[in-house]
């Protein structure tokens, strides 16, 4: 707990009317506050309403000093314990800690069974970082509330986590918790300690104590699959399921191990946990927006859409997410109309821009293409990030009408803008390229990859244009092998190293990289370079097939055509 919130939870817990009956002092009468001799009642009470109004006076016009002493004087010569609890939150907000607890101790020695002052001490004990004071204190706050004994126990944790010392905190945890074995929240309440003190052993076998002595118990069940999927994802998805076939109803736990399943990728395993949610709680827009999203993974367009029309219509708050994904079933089923309208009402949240992009796309294929950038310009961009992906929709959208300058532009000037924004440098390298200015495209990639030495795409493309270029062919290997083993499924940087490979007069080696690409995705591009590698071996009657029928599939690809001009026997 973050000292804000204890001292937000102080004042909450000290507030309130001048003498406010504590709980402590309505179970017995409550003491008369001593008066010194030299005055009586009366004057008494003026001089304690006088000096408090001095007081918070003094608060009011940044006097802390003066307004904490005050409140301190008070305190001692009135000894009311209305009055020292509000001098101990003053204390405590001015972060004057011993004073706070010196007042607290002598509120106790007033009402030693104020369950009030108690939890006050402990909190300021906390604030001042005096962890080993605690345990008597909380020990004692435990055994005094047995009526609420096991949520005290399950609120350790939280009063203690702003602490840095994990394993102090799990220290005193245990000592606490010790003397109730047979209470499960006490076990879970080890269980917590361990976990946050990067003990997994320990924090999975107090969560499973927990469980055998209450075994339906979906909270110990959720925290014993936290840790194991710290170390194997595939042994908590084990133990959510061993947990689910004896208490099948348990939501929380069914919701968590289908969430997991996502987080492995098992997304068919996912929808079927899904479903039967959905089939218990049809009307659930927690429920429904996942299994939405897993049609779509799927391929289930039709279901997939049904649910996200059915958010619609339910309390789901982030409608401009469900707009987006319409949009994008729409526009893949060609009816541009109906994704440009979907596309139109995403009015916020992270698929803003990108909807907008879109929406600016299918502005240009209608033939509208000052629309589609007056769109764009119309959109504004929250944060430097949104800028620079307006910034390159602008610049795609001038490429594809024609206006490679402008667009070429446009992402220059975002740039000096965005100097480090990683996209915008991975757009205008490339855009570089292609007007013909390979020096600068190799300075952009070469800061995107000081600022990302991990970045794949980067790596890819610059080992590219050096093999290309037919120059710097080790350093050119060195960057797309780098590339490969952050990506070894990704077919375009296959084809990379194919190329190199085949620059470094590594035909076999080639062949088997650019064959590989190939089978994986039959990209006219990774095609061209197959078909040179197999002219260059001899094997030209292949060769020729191979570039032929992929001329067939893709008859506008400039790449391929230039290959079979190339070699046309």
């Amino acid at each position: 707990m973050s000292k804000k919130l204890i001292l937000a939870a102080l004042a909450l817990s000290l507030c309130g009317p001048l003498h406010a009956a504590d709980e402590g002092a309505a179970k017995k009468p409550a003491r008369k506050p001593s008066t010194p001799a030299a005055y009586g009642p009366e004057d008494m009470l003026a001089r304690t309403v006088f000096q408090s109004l001095l007081a918070d006076l003094a608060l009011q016009r940044g006097d802390t000093e003066l307004g904490v002493s005050a409140w301190a004087d008070l305190a001692r010569r009135t000894r009311d314990p209305a009055v020292i609890s509000r001098a101990v939150e003053v204390a405590a907000t001015a972060k004057q800690y011993d004073l706070a607890l010196e007042l607290t101790r002598m509120w106790l020695q007033i009402e030693p069974d104020s369950t009030r002052a108690r939890q006050t001490e402990s909190a300021l004990l906390v604030l001042a970082n005096r962890i080993d004071d605690l345990v008597p204190q909380l020990a004692k706050l435990l055994e005094q509330d047995k009526a609420n004994l096991p949520a005290n126990l399950m609120h350790l944790n939280r009063v203690l986590g702003g602490k840095s010392d994990k394993k102090a905190v799990q220290k005193l945890v245990d000592q606490l918790a010790a003397p109730y074995p047979e209470i499960p929240e006490a076990h879970f309440a080890m269980g917590q300690a361990a976990a946050n003190a990067d003990d997994p052993m320990r924090a999975q076998s107090e969560f499973a104590r927990a469980l055998q002595l209450r075994p339906g118990w979906e909270t110990a069940a959720l925290a014993r699959a936290q840790m194991l999927a710290r170390q194997s994802p595939a042994s908590a998805v084990d133990s959510l399921r061993e947990f689910l076939t004896t208490y099948p109803d348990a939501r929380e736990v069914r919701l968590t191990l289908a969430r997991l399943l996502i987080s492995e990728r098992r997304f068919d395993e996912a929808r079927i946990e899904f479903d039967r949610l959905l089939k218990d709680r049809p009307d659930d827009p927690e429920i429904i927006y996942p299994v939405a999203v897993l049609a779509l993974q799927q391929g289930d367009t039709a279901s997939g859409r049904a649910l996200l029309e059915k958010l619609l219509d339910s309390s789901f708050p982030d409608k401009s997410t469900v707009h987006y994904f319409l949009g994008q079933i729409d526009e893949e089923e060609k009816k541009p109309d109906a994704a440009l309208a979907h596309f139109r009402l995403v009015t916020a949240g992270d698929q803003y821009v990108a909807a907008r992009a879109r929406a600016a796309q299918i502005l240009l294929q209608q033939g509208k293409p000052e629309e589609a950038r007056e769109l764009l310009h119309a959109t504004k961009g929250g944060s430097a990030s949104e800028q620079a992906r307006l910034a390159i929709a602008e610049a795609q959208l001038l490429r594809e009408a024609g206006r490679k300058d402008d667009g070429y532009a446009v992402l220059t000037a975002a740039l000096a803008k965005h100097p480090d924004d990683p996209e915008l440098l991975y757009e205008t390298a490339l855009t570089a390229e292609r007007q013909n200015q390979p020096e600068v495209m190799e300075k952009h990639l070469r800061h995107l990859l000081k600022l990302k030495p991990d970045h794949a795409h980067a790596l890819n493309a610059l080992g590219y244009s050096l093999a290309d270029r037919n120059i710097r062919l080790d350093e050119a290997h060195d960057l797309v092998t780098r590339a490969v083993a952050l990506a070894p499924e990704d077919p375009f940087i296959m084809d990379s190293l194919g190329w190199v490979q085949f620059r470094q007069g590594k035909l076999p080696e080639a062949l088997k990289t650019l064959e590989k690409a190939y089978a994986i995705k039959a990209d006219p591009e990774i095609a061209a370079h197959l078909g040179e590698v197999l002219w260059t071996l001899g094997r030209k009657e292949d060769a020729a097939r191979l570039l032929n029928e992929a001329a067939k599939k893709n008859p506008d690809n400039d790449v391929l055509a230039a290959a079979l001009k190339k070699f046309q026997p």
